[in-house]
C-alpha cells in the first residue's frame, strides 16, 4: 500500500469513527477538511446522518467512496480521544501509527457498564421530573420509567429489529407504565412522569443540532436530522396519547398536575445530581465531570433568570451564548472538544417537552394548542442555535471538533 493509499484509508476510518462518536456534519467535515492537506491528499467530504461521501484527488480524477453509517448517540470520551489523535497526526504522527491508535479507540470497550448506564437514565429522568415541577410520586415514577427506557436502549443496541422500532416501543411502554404506577402507588401526573422517563430519547438536542447544520449550510444533513427528530416526536406523542387513553384504568389516580409541590432546595439538589447522570449518559470521562457540572449550572441559571424577565426566547439565546463561550474557552485552554461541556449543558435547555406535548395534543385532536406548542418549540430552538453560532463568532474554539 502506498503512502497516499494509507492516508486515504486513515481518513475513511477517521470519518466513520467521528460519525459514530456523534460529531455533527459541519464539525466532521471541518475536521477531515483541515487534516487531509497535512497528509498530502485532497479530500472533499459530504456528511449526513446516514452516510458519508468522500472524494479524493483532483476533480478530473476523483475517487469517491460512500460509507453507509447509522445515526448513533454521542460518545464524548471517544470524541476526545479522536481529537487527540487528530492533533497528534497534525504534529507529525506517522499514518501507520495513527491507524493503530484509531483501531484501539474504535475497538475499546465502553467505560461504563450497561447496568450503570441504565441507572444513569433513571437518575436523569428523576431530576428532569423535578425540573418539570413533579412531586415525590412523579419523581419516583419517572426514575422507574427512565430505568425501563435505559434497559430497552441496551436491548436495542444488541437487536437490529428492536432498534428500528425502539422509539415507538419505549414510548408506549412509558405511557403504560406511568398509568400502572398511578394505579399502584396513588395519584400522580402520569404524562409528566412518562415524559421525564423518556427524556433520554426526546430529540430536543437533535433538533438543535439540525437547525445548527441548516444555519451552517449543511442543508441535507440538517433536513435529514430534523426529519428524524420529527419521527421521534411523533412516536413519543403517540405513546403518551395511548397512555392517556389508559388513564381511566387507574380509577381517578391520574390528575393533570402534581398533587404536591416540593421545596425550592430540592431543585438545587437535582441540579447538582444531574451532571453525574449526564456524564455517564454521554459517556464522558469522569475527570470531565467538573466542567459538565459548571456548564450545566451556568446554562440553567442564565436560562431561568433571563427567561423570567425577557421571555423564554431571550433566555435560551442568552444561555446558549454563554454556554457556547464557556465551551469554546474550555477548548482553547484544555485542548479538548468544545462539545464536552456544551452538549450536556444543552440538555438543560432544549425544550423537547414542548414538541412532545405539541404532538400529543395533535394526536388527541386538540389542534390549536398543539400547533402553538410546536411553533413555540421552533422559535426557542432557533434561539438556541443562534446563541451557539454567535458564541462561535465571538470566541472561535480554534479546533474543528
Amino acid at each position: 500500500m502506498t503512502a497516499k493509499d494509507e492516508a486515504i484509508a486513515f481518513v475513511l476510518e477517521l470519518g466513520q469513527a467521528l460519525h459514530v462518536a456523534g460529531a455533527p456534519a459541519h464539525r466532521l467535515e471541518d475536521a477531515i477538511g483541515e487534516l487531509s492537506p497535512r497528509l498530502g491528499i485532497e479530500a472533499r467530504v459530504f456528511s449526513s446522518p446516514t452516510g458519508i461521501f468522500l472524494s479524493f484527488g483532483d476533480p478530473a480524477e476523483q475517487r469517491t467512496v460512500l460509507l453507509r453509517v447509522d445515526p448513533s448517540g454521542i460518545d464524548l470520551e471517544r470524541m476526545c480521544r479522536l481529537d487527540e489523535l487528530i492533533e497528534a497526526v497534525s504534529n507529525g504522527l506517522p499514518v501507520k501509527d495513527a491507524r493503530t491508535r484509531l483501531k484501539a479507540i474504535t475497538s475499546a470497550p465502553e467505560r461504563y457498564p450497561g447496568w450503570l448506564t441504565a441507572l444513569a437514565f433513571g437518575l436523569a429522568s428523576a431530576t428532569v421530573a423535578r425540573f418539570l415541577g413533579g412531586g415525590l410520586r412523579e419523581i419516583a415514577a419517572a426514575a422507574l420509567i427512565g430505568l425501563q427506557t435505559g434497559l430497552l436502549t441496551r436491548w436495542a443496541a444488541r437487536n437490529a429489529g428492536m432498534a428500528r422500532v425502539f422509539d415507538w416501543v419505549a414510548s408506549l411502554a412509558a405511557g403504560a407504565a406511568a398509568v400502572l404506577w398511578a394505579a399502584l402507588f396513588g395519584p400522580l401526573a402520569a404524562t409528566l412522569a412518562a415524559l421525564a422517563g423518556l427524556i433520554v430519547i426526546v430529540p430536543g438536542l437533535t433538533l438543535t443540532v439540525a437547525l445548527t447544520e441548516l444555519a451552517t449550510r449543511n442543508l441535507v444533513a440538517g433536513t435529514a436530522r430534523m426529519a428524524g427528530a420529527a419521527m421521534t416526536f411523533l412516536a413519543i406523542g403517540f405513546g403518551l396519547a395511548v397512555g392517556a387513553k389508559l388513564a381511566p384504568l387507574a380509577r381517578g389516580g391520574v390528575p393533570l398536575l402534581p398533587a404536591e409541590s416540593l421545596p425550592a432546595w430540592t431543585e438545587i439538589v437535582a441540579l447538582v445530581v444531574s451532571p453525574i447522570a449526564l456524564t455517564i449518559g454521554f459517556r464522558a470521562r469522569p475527570r470531565d465531570g467538573w466542567v459538565i457540572f459548571a456548564a450545566g449550572v451556568v446554562a440553567f441559571t442564565i436560562a431561568r433568570v433571563v427567561s423570567s424577565r425577557g421571555g423564554p426566547e431571550l433566555g435560551m439565546l442568552a444561555a446558549a451564548f454563554a454556554t457556547g463561550l464557556l465551551g469554546n474557552a474550555y477548548a482553547r485552554v484544555a485542548h479538548r472538544p468544545a462539545a464536552v461541556p456544551v452538549v450536556p449543558a444543552l440538555l438543560f435547555l432544549v425544550p423537547g417537552t414542548l414538541g412532545v406535548r405539541g404532538v400529543e395534543s395533535l394526536v388527541a385532536r386538540d389542534v390549536v394548542p398543539g400547533v402553538t406548542l410546536l411553533f413555540t418549540l421552533v422559535v426557542v430552538v432557533s434561539a438556541l442555535a443562534a446563541g451557539l453560532l454567535f458564541a462561535n463568532l465571538a470566541l472561535p474554539p480554534r479546533k474543528s471538533l
